[in-house]
């Protein structure tokens, strides 16, 4: 099954993503982690897409299709995949058809309000990337100085410049004016479902297991 996740952040598409690969036994491919690797490998669009980062600056449509469309050529997608972050905008979604067929496109659906409780008390491993949350997840580990510290590796948990209130009503901001056209664009499709996030996880991934028939 091929299906592409959207939603705003804080919604939980990567803790959805991490049961669904279990669920489904299809590679969970976000943009973040392609960057990451072409960057790793030190190809010719990982080179461009290192400056253009370091630069502060996001990464072009252009380049951005490029690699996740090399990345759906790997053999390990030719049963399906989880697509998270991509795609962002209409001249992405539209490339996108133009080499996969996409099964459901899950509309992750959580409210401004409930993303900012959810971010503005998120705390991220620095070391593992592991997430906790201050209020509903917070670490059980404290260094010898008192400040949190990973359950999983024993690295920092800190919050990052993202999750503080004036960038997470940005990229709320941004989110919805880049999403909107995109929900609208997969439901005149018939692809759209939508899962709402705010209950737990188990909840959700029943949802979600309801929204896409699996």
């Amino acid at each position: 099954m091929k299906l592409i996740f959207l939603g705003p952040p804080g919604s939980g598409k990567g803790t959805l993503a991490a049961r669904a690969v279990d669920i489904l036994k299809v590679p969970h491919i976000s943009t973040g982690a392609i960057f990451r690797s072409a960057i790793a490998a030190g190809t010719f669009l990982g080179h461009r897409v290192k400056a253009i980062i370091d630069a502060g600056h996001l990464v072009n449509d252009s380049i951005t299709i490029s690699l996740v469309k090399d990345r759906l050529a790997q053999a390990d997608t030719q049963k399906g995949y989880i697509l998270d972050g991509f795609p962002r905008t209409m001249p992405q979604a539209k490339a996108l058809a133009g080499f996969s067929t996409v099964d459901k496109v899950v509309d992750l659906t959580l409210s401004d309000p409930l993303v900012l409780e959810r971010l503005g008390g998120r705390r991220v491993c620095r070391n593992c990337g592991v997430n906790y949350h201050r209020v509903f997840n917070p670490p059980k580990k404290v260094s010898d100085q008192g400040s949190a510290i990973c359950d999983i590796c024993g690295g920092e948990v800190y919050t990052r410049d993202d999750d503080r209130e004036e960038a997470i009503r940005e990229r709320i901001e941004v989110y919805r004016e880049q999403t909107a056209p995109l929900i609208d664009y997969y439901r005149e499709r018939g692809l759209l479902v939508e899962v709402d996030a705010r209950p737990g996880v188990d909840q959700v991934v029943e949802n979600f297991r309801k929204a896409v028939g699996v």
